[in-house]
């Protein structure tokens, strides 16, 4: 006698930012079931990026200066312990390294997320991963988070917009 299977709900369509995320590591499929199972996955640094660990409101401060410079790539934020993972290229180690503040993780570190635009054990994504591959500028990280990157004063014009 053959039991039929029951049908469950397919799995929920990833986003290019997930699917980016996701196949950036070695074992994406364990990624993807760990968001589906758990809402979070630990997801292992590759070689072709980093992540640079950072207070959470100087990042808070940095994001909207690295926006208007364009420079800004995915943040990981996680309110509870006031940290900030920024994604970053994999050479960004050297230039964050006079930041004292600043930690660079590299590949083979483990990163806890959820999958981009998701919520999980805490944790969210300030600045998703897009999916093209589009990293945060370590130089310009840098300058934001040590206040040597400065938004322009606004135009009187800018001002009556806001």
């Amino acid at each position: 006698m053959v039991l039929p299977v029951p049908v469950t709900a397919s799995p929920p369509a990833l986003s290019a930012g997930a699917c980016w995320l996701a196949y950036s590591t070695a074992t994406p499929i364990a990624v993807v079931h760990a968001w589906i199972r758990h809402g979070v996955a630990e997801v292992r640094v590759p070689e072709s990026w980093a992540v640079a660990e950072a207070d959470l409101v100087e990042s808070l401060h940095a994001l909207p200066l690295l926006a208007r410079a364009r420079r800004e790539g995915p943040v990981l934020i996680h309110p509870e312990s006031q940290r900030a993972w920024w994604l970053v290229p994999a050479s960004a180690g050297h230039h964050l390294a006079d930041l004292r503040r600043v930690n660079v993780r590299e590949c083979g570190a483990t990163l806890l997320c959820p999958a981009p635009a998701s919520y999980g054990r805490g944790r969210l994504w300030l600045e998703n991963p897009d999916g093209s591959g589009r990293l945060t500028d370590p130089v310009a990280l840098g300058a934001a988070l040590s206040g040597r990157l400065r938004l322009p004063a606004r135009s009187a014009a800018e001002g009556s917009r806001a």
